[in-house]
């Protein structure tokens, strides 16, 4: 919610064109907030559709339309969860090279693996897998936006320690400490996987060395921030696979 900088809760339910001012910013945002993620949403699906060679191709499988329903799905669901990029009260500049690589790399699922799919190279065989595919995506993109609910205004695209912020150590964070990533990896293999593309699964693979940097340097952080706090609650956690890692 926003809050007007020079007026308390009381002035603001007293005050109702203050109150009305607060419904307008936040409506605009919302708005904003639907506009760039459902135009996302439509643009990197028209960027799969583009690797297959049409819309016909594309929705010729079934499983593929199964994709795009999930992928709706998880956007929606995403306008809602709040989070952002704010910078906080203090933000680890140095990882921002990250958020460059993520949409390099992004972008290239975005195309490549419907366009190997097409074309037939470095394909896995059977129609079984895009169905496999398509339950992963659909799984590790709640495990990714599940977080973003949780943490609230604290979930940042940034490296940073925000205003009041407090070590979340319960639910999925008493298990693993990097659930939104985890997700984001099942995610892309998900992705992959129903196109049937091994180089999709490849450029998986690379965000993998790319999510862990940006771990250590949140880690790095977190633990220069809550001291032995946070070095009590790795010792009891794992980063992201339960037990393993």
């Amino acid at each position: 919610m926003v809050t007007h900088p020079i007026c308390n809760r009381e002035d603001v339910g007293s005050n109702p064109t203050v109150g009305s001012i607060i419904i307008t910013v936040a409506s605009k945002v919302m708005a904003m907030r639907w506009l760039m993620i459902a135009g996302g949403t439509v643009a990197y699906l028209a960027l799969a559709i583009w690797g297959a060679g049409g819309l016909v191709p594309f929705f010729s499988h079934t499983p593929l339309i199964a994709l795009s329903v999930a992928f709706f799905a998880i956007a929606v669901a995403a306008v809602f969860a709040g989070g952002g990029v704010s910078r906080g009260e203090r933000e680890d500049r140095s990882n921002r090279w990250v958020l460059y690589v993520f949409v390099a790399v992004g972008l290239a699922l975005g195309f490549v693996p419907a366009y190997t799919d097409r074309i037939g190279f470095w394909t896995i065989d059977g129609e079984a897998i895009r169905w496999v595919g398509v339950v992963l995506f659909a799984v590790g993109g709640a495990l990714r936006i599940w977080p973003v609910y949780v943490l609230g205004n604290r979930f940042s695209g940034l490296v940073a320690i925000q205003r009041d912020h407090r070590l979340m150590t319960t639910g999925i964070y008493s298990i693993i400490r990097h659930p939104s990533y985890a997700g984001l990896l099942i995610n892309c293999a998900g992705w992959s996987l129903a196109f049937r593309s091994v180089a999709g699964l490849i450029l998986t693979a690379m965000m993998v060395l790319v999510i862990v940097a940006r771990i250590r340097s949140e880690e790095r952080l977190l633990r220069s921030h809550f001291g032995a706090e946070y070095e009590a609650y790795r010792a009891r956690t794992s980063r992201l696979i339960p037990g393993i890692y």
